[in-house]
């Protein structure tokens, strides 16, 4: 689910540790705009952008989605589904790419190609990578289950690829309990 953030709307930010690392959330009342997890609080926070610095901090804003968060780390691999996204600004073949990989089961992987192709654009490859290095809802837009096509891990920015590895780990865990 979109939602498209009315001009001058106020802007609200909070950090939250979780077994993953730092996760820092941007967005207004009417929902996210950006999502960093990083190893160290600071990187977490310098991964929302510049619009954090005219952010209050306000995690209240962000009840839903960190209960959301806090059901995924505990398990519940579907519990990201529902928090409502802020997608104005993503051009045609990015939002198609990322409404694409959100529809990844959790636990399973694609590839660029395949990602490139439920997007609309077969020879867009590269760009879907590329859709992918710029996601700014990691976990929520699940980057971490695009893969190389020879199955390989490759580049993660929430974290790096021990993280991305670690995620499918535990969805590939979780899931097979459900």
């Amino acid at each position: 689910m979109a939602q498209v953030t009315q001009p001058g709307a106020t802007l609200y930010f909070c950090l939250t540790e979780t077994p993953f690392g730092w996760l820092a959330l941007l967005g207004s009342a009417q929902g996210l705009q950006r999502v960093s997890l990083q190893p160290e609080p600071q990187d977490a926070l310098d991964g929302l952008g510049t619009a954090v610095d005219q952010a209050e901090d306000n995690a209240a804003v962000f009840a839903d989605a960190l209960a959301a968060f806090g059901e995924y780390f505990a398990g519940n691999v579907t519990a990201l589904d529902r928090i409502p996204l802020d997608l104005s600004g993503a051009s045609p073949f990015f939002g198609a790419a990322w409404a694409a990989c959100r529809g990844i089961p959790p636990g399973e992987t694609r590839s660029y190609q395949w990602l490139a192709e439920a997007a609309g654009s077969p020879r867009a490859s590269r760009a879907a990578g590329q859709a992918m290095a710029r996601n700014p809802f990691p976990l929520i837009i699940p980057c971490h289950r695009v893969v190389g096509s020879n199955g390989g891990l490759h580049g993660y920015g929430a974290g790096g690829i021990g993280v991305k590895a670690r995620l499918l780990e535990m969805e590939r865990s979780r899931g097979a309990l459900l």
